[in-house]
């Protein structure tokens, strides 16, 4: 079982960054996938970013090169790096992990891009 929980969400104008966090309990294996998605409001979930089992990292073509998405395994933590944020990147964000075939989601964390 995995528990994850997202944190570094909040409101940041145009241009700004921030580092999302998404803590696990119990740990994180080098066989587990990670990724991030989003949920836009009055949109549906989509895919951001993920880091394979062996290490490749994909992105959506709406955010690559500003987002860079990173794990580090000693303090169990998923990071995704978000530069250059423009409004269209407000949404509840997600972190995912899958093991074993099986996909486990934190509760998500609020990204509000606005002047």
């Amino acid at each position: 079982q995995v528990q994850l929980v997202e944190s570094g969400g909040g409101l940041v104008q145009p241009g700004g960054s921030l580092r999302l966090s998404c803590a696990a309990s119990g740990g994180i294996f080098s066989g587990d996938a990670m990724a991030w998605y989003r949920q836009a409001p009055g949109k549906q979930r989509e895919f951001v970013a993920e880091m394979t089992t062996v290490g490749i990292t994909n992105y959506a073509d709406s955010v690559e090169g500003r987002f860079t998405i990173s794990r580090d395994n000693a303090r169990n933590t998923v990071y995704m790096q978000m530069n250059v944020l423009k409004p269209d990147d407000t949404a509840l964000y997600y972190c995912k992990v899958v093991r074993a075939g099986m996909d486990y989601w934190g509760k998500g964390t609020l990204v509000t891009v606005s002047s």
